[in-house]
């Protein structure tokens, strides 16, 4: 799982985050509903920091799925993993389909199901979501990849009535569910609906009057005939019961043994609310979607209905037990999962889903809501917004990485005020190593802030001061870091302005911070390429990073 034991809510492509965070065998059930011709904007994978925009940090797809070089990486990774019929069937699916945006899909999904297989517990079952344009490949993948024998239920799930007229073919109006188990045995807790009003009006005809219960009269003779220490008088009645005497007469006492009249033979009251209902099948007509006026709409254009995964969870899982959604979305599995007292894992590529899920789970559950933690990063202004919202050191370390710059430490009243990061850089005739020190800021910002960081400069002597800001600097700002003056590179001849405003948009616009960076300073790449690494883990100890540097 993650670096603790907590609930996780993972920002980032989930395939990056199984590899990097989610250990072998250590989950019981997975459910996913992965977006297919959805017409939203996601992002699909990252990238290495290489001089061209990383596909994780732009509006991935219209569609979402294309053939791209992101594509064909994927697809030749499967085939240097070894899974012989994996990547016989994906180079059928290739001949069949082409290098299109369905092939494309299920390059990402083969993928991704490799990973899933790995962290499921050998006990574990995966629920795979997904509507019939693509259930066909899909469940042929998932035969690739955990094996035809690990089928289970191909589940119906109805989600909607027909509207309008089909003029030309059946209306469509369900979903499919996969259902595929990790080894021959898994978790399993049936699941009943209630019983159809027809078959009790029939066979639960009678109303206990003190209770208002419903119950029938159920036989209490034994079906073998050669039990002669069960067979006895009862009631003026002999018969092979199934039961003992003491027995018998115990329930007679509690009232759940009746006789209609004398003479009749005895029955046993089977009242309806002990009874477990009707055993759910693999067609779930009985679940409404998510309308736009139901209590729980959220305005997410994918949401399912908490029943859908109530039944699910409830299934296929017990308390304590560890539930993922990799493409949570608005966090239904994960709130179903918290309340049926499931630890969960959550992953999704939108900050804004992240967020929305926050909030979901703090609306829902208030004081009693388990700890839980938030790992990721933004990939756009908005959603790096709400990560200053939420956490003020969290965004501070995410906006150091944009930078490429280590952060400082646990800060220290006096002496390290106003210093939250720091870059090295080459420069001077013994190429030795000067310092740029970065101040992030997250809220409100103002002249007085640049003049602080002018004082920290001069204090540090350092010679290039980094002030990196969330919301647009002031005129005076602009102002006071233009009378700091320049700073001119011993080794290059060169001038960089002291002070150096950038905002988290010109970050995302590819504005970098100017200081000497020879091209071909081997030290300097791989400091370059750690700080990207630690970007993306978030969390490392000082040790960690010291070693990138």
């Amino acid at each position: 799982m993650s670096m603790s034991d907590l609930n996780t809510l993972y920002y980032g492509d989930n395939l990056d985050i199984l590899k990097r965070y989610i250990k072998d065998e250590t989950v019981d059930l997975i459910y996913l509903d992965p977006p297919f011709n959805s017409r939203a904007s996601y992002n699909v994978l990252f990238e290495e920091k290489n001089g061209t925009a990383p596909v994780a940090q732009v509006r991935a797809f219209e569609d979402f799925w294309h053939w791209d070089m992101a594509t064909e990486s994927a697809y030749k990774d499967i085939a240097k993993s070894g899974l012989a019929k994996l990547i016989d069937l994906l180079e059928a699916l290739r001949a069949f389909l082409g290098q299109n945006d369905m092939m494309a899909y299920l390059v990402m999904m083969a993928a991704r199901l490799v990973e899933l297989r790995r962290v499921l517990k050998p006990t574990g079952s995966i629920y795979l979501h997904c509507d019939p344009t693509a259930s066909h490949y899909i469940k042929l993948l998932m035969d690739a990849v955990f094996g035809p024998e690990r089928f289970i239920n191909e589940i119906v799930w109805k989600r909607t009535s027909a509207k309008g007229l089909a003029f030309t073919r059946f209306a469509s109006n369900h979903d499919i569910i996969l259902r595929y188990s990790k080894g021959p045995e898994w978790t399993w807790n049936p699941q009943y609906t209630e019983h159809d009003p027809e078959y009790v009006r029939r066979f639960y005809r009678h109303v206990e009057p003190e209770t208002g219960r419903r119950y029938r009269l159920d036989n209490l003779a034994n079906p073998n005939k050669n039990r002669p220490n069960l067979t006895y008088e009862f009631l003026g009645v002999t018969r092979v019961w199934r039961w003992t005497r003491e027995r018998m007469e115990e329930a007679y006492r509690q009232g759940l043994v009746v006789q209609t009249r004398p003479g009749a033979v005895p029955c046993l009251k089977r009242y309806l609310d002990e009874q477990e209902g009707t055993p759910v099948d693999d067609i779930w007509t009985d679940i409404r979607p998510v309308g736009s006026r139901s209590a729980e709409a959220l305005g997410y254009p994918t949401q399912k209905p908490e029943a859908l995964l109530e039944r699910i969870i409830a299934a296929s899982s017990n308390e304590g037990d560890v539930v993922m959604d990799p493409f949570c979305g608005c966090g239904t599995a994960v709130t179903v999962a918290e309340r049926l007292k499931r630890r969960w894992i959550g992953i999704d590529i939108t900050h804004l889903a992240i967020a929305l899920m926050v909030n979901r789970l703090r609306d829902t559950f208030g004081d009693e809501l388990s700890p839980f933690e938030v790992i990721g990063a933004p990939a756009d202004v908005a959603s790096a917004r709400a990560l200053a919202e939420q956490s003020k050191h969290e965004f501070e370390h995410w906006a150091l990485g944009l930078v490429s710059a280590r952060p400082a430490g646990e800060r220290k009243r006096g002496a390290d005020a106003g210093i939250d990061g720091y870059i090295y850089f080459i420069d001077g005739e013994s190429l030795g190593l000067r310092k740029i020190v970065v101040s992030v800021k997250g809220g409100a910002v103002g002249v007085a802030q640049v003049r602080d960081l002018r004082g920290v400069i001069e204090r540090e002597q350092a010679p290039i001061g980094a002030f990196i800001t969330l919301e647009p600097p002031t005129q005076p700002m602009l102002k006071e870091a233009a009378v700091a003056g320049f700073y001119e590179s011993e080794l290059l001849g060169q001038q960089y302005p002291r002070i150096q405003i950038l905002t988290i948009e010109q970050l995302f616009g590819g504005h970098t911070l100017q200081y000497p960076n020879p091209a071909q300073d081997a030290w300097r790449m791989r400091a370059a390429d750690g700080t990207f690494k630690r970007a993306k883990r978030q969390y490392r100890s000082e040790g960690e990073q010291q070693a990138l540097l």
